[in-house]
């Protein structure tokens, strides 16, 4: 099915609307062909009543869905199976932005009218269930037969408290396993249906959760050095930012320092590199780390064991180390090669 197609579809079926008036108020409030418009919007334009627009609206989509059951509706019966065909393919429910896509394709554009279009298809197609946009659900379609919209919503319903019990981010697969759904496909087709939940790099959570929908640059770093499991430099996390699968990804690596800076998660390691308190990094200068390490031995010890130790939490050159030994007066020399804090 082509963009083309599409609207050839939707035209043959406003054109079974008798009256003028009524193909204008559907073509409008579903956006077949501009942007969509409200019932007031609508009302004002045809000089009737908001109420009035609605009574019609309805009037009219009740009149279309009788016809496509009785399949007298021009191309209903290739409708259904294409947009049926789409949807198994899928995992048998979809995201309207997602079926539309799927049937027009990323190079056609996938827009707004699209995907408004696909949407009216299926809410005349017998055997298809429409999920309303909502505060909880993102439009969508699902194969009745398989569940309709009351299924779909309970389905995800126990998805949400699976996640919300796991506690972090999983894969479909495991969460699958929580909700006794071994078609990892399907699980994933439902779950995007919720605005509740979101996913990044496979793993899916809830979408409060920075880790698979980091919504500014601290969150995206933050994703990143998880991502890598180490120590970055600043250039080095944001050409990772720059390549990753962010919505939004257009940073400046001077912006991407400065958020690095200001960020408690974030812990300074090197000249230029970064990373994760969570790690067990802490906050400080090597001179710091060296006292650290002091304290925590309870005895003095030798230069060589000194450096071996500050290099498991910063990421400097030995002379650097041996420096901050040789120059700070808070450690003080007790042996050949061998310190001790200063009294």
């Amino acid at each position: 099915m082509t963009q083309k197609n599409i609207e050839e579809y939707v035209t043959s079926i406003l054109g079974t609307i008798e009256r003028e008036r009524e193909r204008e108020i559907i073509a409008r409030r579903y956006g077949l062909f501009d942007r969509k418009e409200t019932l007031e919007q609508i009302g004002e334009l045809l000089g009737i009543t908001r109420e009035r627009v609605r009574q019609l609206e309805k009037s009219v989509m009740t009149r279309l869905r009788t016809s496509a059951e009785s399949n007298d509706l021009p191309g209903i019966e290739e409708i259904e199976k294409t947009l049926t065909d789409t949807l198994v393919e899928i995992g048998n429910v979809a995201r309207v932005t997602t079926l539309s896509e799927k049937l027009v394709g990323k190079a056609a554009g996938n827009t707004k009218i699209d995907q408004s279009r696909v949407a009216f298809l299926a809410e005349l197609a017998p055997g298809l269930s429409v999920l309303s946009d909502n505060d909880n659900f993102h439009l969508s379609v699902a194969i009745t037969k398989v569940h309709d919209d009351k299924k779909v919503q309970k389905h995800v319903a126990n998805i949400i408290d699976a996640i919300k019990k796991l506690g972090q981010p999983h894969p479909i697969e495991k969460i699958g396993e929580h909700v006794s759904n071994s078609d990892a496909k399907h699980v994933a087709a439902l779950s995007s249906t919720s605005k509740h939940l979101a996913t990044l790099n496979n793993q899916w959570g809830l979408i409060k959760w920075p880790t698979v929908n980091p919504k500014n640059i601290r969150d995206k770093i933050y994703v990143i050095l998880q991502q890598h499991g180490k120590h970055m430099h600043f250039n080095e996390i944001a050409s990772a930012i720059k390549d990753s699968d962010f919505k939004r990804k257009d940073v400046t690596t001077q912006a991407i320092h400065n958020e690095l800076i200001k960020d408690k998660r974030f812990v300074l390691i090197g000249r230029g590199i970064y990373a994760l308190k969570e790690w067990g990094y802490k906050k400080g200068t090597v001179a710091d780390i060296i006292s650290e390490v002091l304290k925590e031995a309870g005895e003095p010890l030798h230069r060589d064991e000194i450096v071996k130790r500050v290099l498991k939490s910063r990421y400097v050159k030995e002379t650097t180390i041996l420096l901050n030994l040789q120059g700070k007066p808070q450690f003080q020399r007790v042996a050949k090669a061998t310190y001790a804090l200063a009294e």
